[in-house]
């Protein structure tokens, strides 16, 4: 390591706490802590802390939690911490340019892309929506654009033929880190070399929607099956059907798999209904649906679902 950095870090969610209880394993010095004001949460809405936050706490370290970071307050705040670089995963804020310009080497971001594929608030989600064979994380010089900064160092992984959102954040979990601290030991020399993204291969990864994650069944069961294992384990990939108390209701479907042959029926129905799973007509291919939560259960396999339900989930049946 080239010399101890005073750090101050900025992030929200789990898979930013994660980096700062790896940061502060090292001999870096996190001199504060920003973080989102607490949200309520959970069925009472009690106001919750961030992940991050409970992890400064823990640690006893300043925390910061500002509306808005383009105050003369804000800025002024930060000033005082004399940072020599502000590490960001996951914040959730936007950074002015006078943020920017604040800590001696600027401020770093950790992203769970391969930059310039999928900017944006959702980058493993949307690699696997896509269809994508790789991911990792970028480790980026903040710029105002967004996810717009020269790339400092990149870690790859592979995505799996059955990886959904959860298990390649947990892959991208380990990764980030690790990445994030090999820059932070030498910072100079990683800026000095840092890499202009190619804006001609820049793709952009848009929030997730409650509402995104309603199947259509004419779409093809090769995209569906991705689906269900990029909303997994939010927003979840879900249908309608009738036939439970108070008539047309939600089945959220979190395991499934595309099966090559095409069923004679219309988009939408069930064509086979067996301990293997059900079958849905798709518009290309069929989707086998392997397992299922419906209302006031809990997630159940395929099989259970008809042999427990077997007027509802019975072969001819059309899914909203």
């Amino acid at each position: 390591m080239s010399q101890s950095l005073r750090v101050v870090f900025a992030g929200t969610p789990d898979f930013a706490a994660q980096h700062l209880r790896q940061l502060l394993q090292t001999e870096h010095n996190v001199v504060g802590v920003y973080t989102q004001p607490d949200r309520p949460a959970g069925r009472g809405k009690k106001m919750q802390p961030s992940a991050v936050k409970q992890v400064a706490i823990e640690h006893q370290l300043p925390i910061y939690q500002p509306e808005s970071l383009k105050t003369a307050d804000a800025r002024s705040e930060l000033e005082q911490l004399d940072a020599d670089v502000m590490v960001v995963v996951a914040y959730g804020l936007l950074l002015p340019q006078a943020i920017l310009d604040i800590p001696r080497y600027g401020c770093v971001n950790v992203h769970g892309s391969l930059l310039p594929r999928w900017r944006g608030a959702a980058p493993i989600q949307r690699a696997i929506w896509a269809g994508d064979t790789q991911s990792g994380v970028a480790v980026m010089q903040m710029e105002a654009g967004l996810d717009t900064g020269p790339v400092l160092h990149e870690v790859s992984c592979q995505i799996s033929a059955a990886e959904t959102s959860a298990t390649l954040y947990a892959k991208l979990e380990q990764l980030g880190p690790q990445a994030l601290i090999s820059v932070l030991d030498d910072l100079p020399t990683f800026i000095d070399n840092a890499k202009p993204q190619d804006e001609s291969q820049a793709t952009y990864a848009r929030k997730l929607s409650k509402e995104e994650g309603r199947i259509d069944w004419q779409a093809s069961a090769e995209q569906l099956a991705r689906n269900v294992r990029a909303f997994f384990p939010w927003p979840t990939a879900w249908f309608d059907i009738e036939g439970f108390k108070g008539g047309q209701s939600m089945v959220k479907v979190l395991a499934a798999e595309e099966l090559k042959q095409s069923a004679d029926a219309p988009a939408g129905t069930i064509v086979r209904a067996s301990n293997e799973g059900l079958d849905i007509a798709c518009g290309q291919g069929t989707l086998r649906i392997l397992e299922a939560q419906v209302p006031g259960k809990k997630p159940q396999p395929a099989a259970t679902l008809v042999n427990g339900y077997a007027t509802i989930f019975c072969k001819g049946k059309t899914l909203a």
